[in-house]
């Protein structure tokens, strides 16, 4: 018997070679190469022989003008989600194909499934690689417990596949001959073409491509859902996350109940749209409003706590900072944020020591975003400081103060976008002050905003103004 033939696959960028080696020569990444099994002679020819039928086809393609041809954008599909719509950017692109990743346990079943029981004019093709069709079916059950949706009643365009093998697959597709198929996971799904286990660095690159050119060529959009390695990366080839028009993330803390839904990469929409879902016993609530919800109810005479007008994507929404510094129990102090760069919070902390004068190299400085959420938002370093000068000084910041601006290494309180939406937006939610950069200034109608503006150049003055 013949042995096996094996090569190493980069799992980052899909080089191949015929033996191990550190480094790839392709995309530089260290410790990269796995090891796949090579198909069989025949199987390789047979693939030569369609790749030059493929490439025959190509060169039946006409080469175009950008000016001849005709640009129209294709109606896109109502989720009936207005989250998932705007992070999409407007709803599903028909002849899509989108990657949902996200941790095990975050709830992508759920949404997919979720995102499939509220299409009923639609014929959706679910495929389930890890579940049984009990599984779905209680799952369902559960989902629709609510009377707003009533129970599964009109779920003729429901169809449930419980399958792993992706020609298996296309041969239902050809009989039902859906609208919208979903994936769930690619992780799960094997061709006969490459010997390899499912979820092999191979079988992932080939179903992924396979399903890309049925997309494009039905038009039929399809949604992937993918698995999280522990790094907090996609698993499989890197190379799917190029093959695939748009890879949105589901983020948040399991023991949380908000969940973030994040677009990484879209050809059809912006990739700084997010959107919030709650948790709940019958499925995922979207969060029209997340600043009510990322607000405690009553931090009144607590230290180390200040409020964030912060904007993800065009979302204004407030965000409550917490901040504990204690005295160094160890000798080495420790610096820990969750929900925020750590290594910016080592800058502002040095801007505190440097150019305001608070020593605070030998005391431990902890920091947490409230509610689990994770805030990118530059606008964030006002409130990071003053809660940690709060919780210094154990002195808590009065109610109906929020902030927003940009610390400098030098000190400075730096201008930030869409200044208007933010402080309406604190406006909305009763806030009576809101500091704010000097040079936002400029351009702004102060009169049509009831809540006092306080401008600052420089972050003394905003800690004057907060604690005298």
């Amino acid at each position: 018997m013949a042995k096996d033939k094996t090569m190493y696959v980069c799992s980052n960028c899909g080089q191949e070679s015929p033996k191990w080696i550190g480094k790839c020569p392709s995309c530089g990444q260290w410790n990269t190469f796995k090891e796949i099994k090579v198909a069989d002679t025949k199987k390789q020819v047979v693939a030569t022989s369609a790749a030059a039928s493929a490439g025959r086809q190509l060169r039946e393609n006409k080469v175009l003008r950008l000016r001849d041809i005709s640009a129209h954008d294709d109606p896109r599909i109502d989720m009936h989600d207005e989250e998932l719509n705007r992070v999409l950017g407007g709803g599903l692109v028909p002849g899509s194909i989108v990657l949902l990743g996200g941790e095990p346990g975050i709830g992508k079943s759920t949404l997919s499934l979720q995102t499939m029981l509220n299409l009923p004019e639609k014929k959706v093709l679910y495929v389930s690689g890890e579940e049984s069709a009990h599984q779905l079916k209680m799952r369902a059950e559960r989902l629709t417990v609510s009377p707003q949706q009533g129970k599964l009643e009109g779920a003729d365009n429901f169809l449930i596949l419980c399958e792993n093998s992706l020609e298996a697959i296309f041969e239902h597709i050809k009989e039902v001959q859906p609208e919208l198929i979903i994936i769930d996971s690619i992780q799960t799904i094997s061709t006969e073409d490459v010997e390899s286990s499912a979820g092999s660095i191979a079988q992932v690159r080939e179903c992924a491509a396979a399903l890309l050119r049925f997309a494009k060529t039905s038009g039929v959009p399809v949604i992937l859902i993918g698995h999280i390695t522990k790094e907090g990366t996609l698993a499989g080839p890197k190379i799917l996350e190029h093959i695939v028009d748009t890879v949105i993330q589901f983020e948040g803390d399991q023991h949380y109940m908000y969940r973030i839904l994040r677009s990484i990469k879209n050809r059809f929409g912006s990739t700084s749209e997010l959107g919030i879902y709650e948790m709940q016993q019958t499925g995922l609530r979207q969060v029209s409003n997340p600043s009510e919800l990322l607000l405690t109810e009553d931090h009144d005479g607590l230290s180390g706590v200040a409020i964030s007008s912060a904007i993800e994507g065009v979302r204004p929404f407030l965000v409550e900072t917490q901040a504990l510094v204690s005295s160094a129990a160890y000798g080495t102090p420790q610096r820990s944020a969750t929900g925020f760069d750590q290594r910016r919070l080592n800058m502002l902390l040095a801007v505190l020591e440097k150019r305001v004068g608070f020593k605070l190299m030998q005391k431990d400085v902890f920091l947490n975003i409230a509610g689990g959420l994770r805030v990118t938002d530059m606008a964030m370093d006002l409130s990071v400081i003053a809660a940690v000068l709060s919780s210094n000084v154990d002195t808590p910041i009065e109610s109906g103060w929020c902030m927003a601006g940009e610390v400098g290494l030098s000190g400075e309180v730096r201008p930030v976008a869409r200044i208007e939406q933010r402080i309406a937006e604190a406006e909305k939610l009763g806030f009576n002050h809101i500091i704010i950069p000097k040079y936002n200034l400029s351009g702004l109608n102060r009169k049509k905003f009831k809540i006092e503006l306080i401008p600052v150049r420089k972050v003394e003055e905003a800690l004057r103004a907060l604690f005298g």
